[in-house]
C-alpha cells in the first residue's frame, strides 16, 4: 500500500499487487544508495534529483523491518532549506537597523539571555556568518576551569609544550568567542573574562607572562537561560555589567510557524497546530516546569510528523516527555496535547 501523509493523517493513494513489493523496495534502495542485502536492520539514505537536473529536492529514504522479514518504507520530501534571514525574525525595523549597526562596530561584549531553545546559539552563528568573522564556541559547566579557556602546558616526545585554549586562540586571531550557558561555569572561572570585558582588552596568561591585547575585531558573547538561575548558579554582578544586554523570547507565532515549516519540514496546518499547542503550553502556572515548550521541541516534533509518526504521538515524544517525569504533569501536559491536537494517531 502507497499512503501519503498530509496535515498528520495518513491517506491512502495506491495499491500495487504483492508480487510487486520487493522489487519496489530493492529499486528504491539502490536509487537511495541503501545495501538491499541488509534485511534486519533499519537503514536510511537521500534520493537527490537535482542530480538529473531536476530541481534541487531531495527523497529521505528510511527503511524499517517489519514481520515475515518485509519492510516498510518511508520518504519523506525535502526541498533545499535557506537559512532564515535576519529580517526574517520579528525585529522592528528601527531595532534591525540598531542591531545591524552595533555588531560591525568593535570592541563587542554582548550577553544574550532567553530561555532554553529560543535560539540564542543560532542567532550568535548568525550573526557571526553575517560579519564573516570566524566564530570559537565553549559549552560551560561545573568543571570548566580558567585552564581550559586560556591554555595549558602538556608534555609529549619529552618535552613540554603550551597549548592555547579556546579563549586565548581567539584573541590571538580576532575572532568571536561564544560563551554558551555562562552561569553553568564556577564564578572563579569567569573571573578570567573580566579583564578582556573593560578598557584594558587584555588577556593575561600567568603561565607564560604573556599579556595579550584584544584587537579592535575581538567579540566576546556570553549566553545564559535567566529560568536556571538560582542561589548556587547566577551571573555575577561585577561580570553581567560589563556587557551589553540582548534578551531574545519565544518567536511571535507567525514567525514560529515560519521556522516550523523551513527547519521542521511541517506542512501550513501542522505548523499551525504546533505554534497553537506552544501558546497553551506556555500559558499553565498551575504546574512546576522548569522550562516551557520551546522552539527548539517544536521543531523535534514537526520533523517526527514529517517522518510519518502521528502528531499527537509526535507532541508525546518531543514536547511532553521532554517537559516533565512527574506523572501528574505529564497527563496533564498530554491533556493539553489533546486539547489542541485531537485524538489521532
Amino acid at each position: 500500500r502507497v499512503r501519503f501523509r498530509i496535515d498528520g493523517e495518513l491517506r491512502p493513494y495506491l495499491e500495487l499487487p504483492a508480487r510487486f513489493r520487493f522489487a519496489m523496495v530493492a529499486r528504491i534502495k539502490i536509487m537511495a544508495s541503501i545495501d538491499i542485502s541488509e534485511h534486519r536492520k533499519p537503514q536510511d539514505g537521500k534520493i537527490d534529483f537535482s542530480r538529473f537536473g531536476g530541481p534541487p529536492v531531495e527523497l529521505r529514504v528510511v527503511t524499517v523491518p517489519t514481520s515475515r522479514g518485509l519492510q516498510d518504507v518511508v520518504l519523506r520530501v525535502l526541498a533545499s532549506a535557506k537559512p532564515l534571514p535576519l529580517d526574517g525574525i520579528g525585529l522592528n525595523p528601527s531595532n534591525l537597523l540598531a542591531l545591524r549597526s552595533a555588531v560591525q562596530k568593535s570592541y563587542g561584549l554582548v550577553l544574550v539571555c532567553g530561555p532554553t531553545g529560543c535560539g540564542k546559539t543560532r542567532f550568535v552563528e548568525h550573526m557571526a556568518a553575517r560579519l564573516g568573522r570566524p566564530l570559537i564556541t565553549v559549552s560551560c559547566h561545573d568543571d570548566l576551569s580558567a585552564a581550559d579557556l586560556v591554555g595549558r602546558h602538556l608534555i609529549g616526545n619529552g618535552s613540554t609544550v603550551w597549548a592555547d585554549g579556546p579563549l586565548t586562540r581567539a584573541v590571538r586571531e580576532g575572532a568571536i568567542v561564544y560563551l554558551d550557558e555562562v552561569v553553568e561555569a564556577r564564578k572563579d572561572t569567569t573571573v578570567v573574562l573580566h579583564p578582556l570585558a573593560d578598557d584594558r582588552r587584555i588577556l593575561p596568561i600567568e603561565r607564560t607572562g604573556e599579556q595579550l591585547k584584544a584587537p579592535p575585531e575581538f567579540m566576546l558573547v556570553i549566553s545564559y537561560n535567566p529560568g536556571y538561575q538560582n542561589l548556587l548558579k547566577g551571573l555575577k554582578p561585577s561580570t553581567r555589567q560589563r556587557f551589553t544586554a540582548l534578551t531574545l523570547n519565544y518567536p511571535a507565532p507567525a514567525v514560529e510557524r515560519s521556522i516550523l515549516e523551513k527547519e521542521g519540514r511541517a506542512s501550513p496546518a501542522v505548523a499551525a497546530r504546533l505554534v497553537q499547542l506552544a501558546q497553551a503550553l506556555r500559558r499553565l502556572t498551575d504546574h512546576d516546569l522548569e522550562e516551557t515548550a520551546s522552539t527548539r521541541l517544536l521543531v523535534m516534533a514537526a520533523r517526527l510528523a514529517s517522518a510519518g509518526m502521528g502528531l499527537r504521538q509526535a507532541c508525546r515524544a518531543a514536547v511532553v516527555d521532554a517537559l516533565s517525569d512527574d506523572l501528574d504533569t505529564v497527563l496533564a501536559l498530554d491533556e493539553v496535547v489533546r486539547a489542541v491536537v485531537g485524538d489521532e494517531d
